[in-house]
């Protein structure tokens, strides 16, 4: 039977044939298509986001599969051709409405915006996902549950939309003629991420871009005016957790600031960049500015080799995780998590070329050697084969070395690219 577990499985070595194969077009095509710090803090948000749907999935699925069982009519066939077909174009219509509102409502903004704050568009800015979408998105999907789509139509479909829209963030495939004018495709895509005035708040279609041109928010990608990517309130940071949270803490802000009662509620459903006129007045913020300086601290080449490394074996842990947590208990599962948060909400910090990112790189590598050598096991009690033990506590302990080097050359070298380490 296909499950999205399975397609999922299938999917993620695809992801990255295709992210190496899209790296190595560009380079020879001689464009500056990824930058490491970048990629890195996508791919993190992807993983942040897969963990916590490893937590809340259920309460999606949960709530359609009951108003499915419940509040529909009639169930239709989950064995019908038929009803995959229309309920994957009944989904794909309903996300473009989903998508749209998250570009117009400040509130699902706050979710949607971790997918718009890089300053680049490769395949590594379709991974860059949301934490916090599961809370809202659901609502609009409901509509299917009502018309009998069964749940595993629905998580199905849903993860094929999703998954279609991966090859979509590209910069080195250009137009494709009359597929543009069907589908959500390259071209489309990339000006849906765009920040300039021509495009912004345009293209929404998951698979089709057919929803636009009917509802009129359909623009065409225009040579004379190339996208400029990432959002018209800059992030300016590799900290995850920042990226998260902070289109919800500036909506709090205004929301306590504001002196009247019904602000303080629209500052919550009006779109993204209202603000109520006497807190905007009290709290001025600067104009966007779309020739600004991309944000690209500079570290040093030992670094950077550092975070990719740190960051790559982040990413097997990360699949291991995926993998071990549906057969855990909570309790166990949750510590794994916040391990796997943690790190890399160190390694955001370290790229940031900030002092504390030293010390929490080193507490989080010190003190995973010295867990797996006193414990024997990794999380979740699962025992090691004293092998592996070895091979763990060798690598992490190398890590802390590392770590300390590199703090020890900031130090020495005080204009060195990674000074601010130190």
């Amino acid at each position: 039977m296909i499950t999205p577990e399975r397609i999922m499985a299938w999917a993620i070595p695809g992801f990255f044939i295709l992210i190496g194969i899209e790296l190595l077009v560009a380079k020879l095509r001689r464009r500056d298509v990824y930058y490491s710090n970048d990629a890195i803090n996508s791919l993190g948000l992807g993983t942040i986001s897969q963990i916590v749907g490893v937590f809340t999935k259920l309460f999606a699925i949960g709530i359609y599969g009951w108003c499915a069982t419940h509040l529909a009519r009639w169930q239709l066939p989950a064995d019908s051709v038929w009803v995959w077909i229309s309920g994957l174009l009944l989904y794909d219509f309903l996300y473009y409405w989903l998508h749209r509102m998250g570009h117009e409502v400040n509130v699902l903004w706050a979710a949607h915006v971790v997918h718009h704050q890089s300053e680049s568009y490769n395949l590594t800015t379709a991974l860059r996902q949301t934490g916090s979408g599961f809370l809202l998105g659901w609502l609009f999907y409901l509509p299917m549950a009502l018309l009998g789509y069964p749940t595993e139509v629905f998580a199905v479909v849903a993860l094929i939309d999703l998954l279609y829209q991966f090859w979509v963030h590209t910069e080195v495939i250009g137009r494709l003629g009359w597929f543009d004018r069907v589908f959500c495709s390259p071209s489309n895509h990339r000006a849906h991420h765009a920040v300039n005035d021509r495009y912004l708040d345009r293209n929404y279609g998951g698979i089709l871009i057919i929803w636009d041109r009917m509802f009129g928010s359909f623009v065409e990608e225009n040579d004379e005016d190339p996208p400029v990517f990432g959002t018209r309130a800059p992030l300016q940071s590799w900290n995850p957790l920042w990226a998260n949270v902070e289109v919800y803490w500036a909506m709090l802000k205004d929301s306590w600031h504001a002196r009247s009662w019904l602000d303080k509620l629209r500052v919550w459903i009006k779109p993204p960049g209202w603000r109520p006129a006497d807190v905007a007045a009290r709290f001025p913020k600067a104009e966007f500015d779309i020739t600004h300086a991309r944000y690209n601290p500079t570290l040093s080449f030992p670094l950077k080799l550092y975070t990719l490394a740190s960051f790559g074996v982040l990413l097997l842990i990360g699949v291991h995780f995926l993998g071990a947590a549906p057969k855990l208990p909570l309790q166990q599962a949750v510590p794994y998590a916040l391990y796997l948060v943690y790190s890399l909400w160190a390694i955001g910090l370290l790229m940031e070329g900030r002092r504390i990112g030293i010390w929490l790189e080193l507490l989080r590598t010190g003190g995973t050697a010295a867990g797996v050598w006193l414990s024997g096991s990794w999380f979740g009690g699962m025992p090691l084969d004293p092998r592996v033990k070895l091979a763990l506590v060798a690598l992490f302990g190398i890590g802390a070395i590392a770590v300390l080097v590199l703090a020890g050359y900031a130090r020495r070298h005080p204009g060195s690219a990674h000074a601010a380490l130190s």
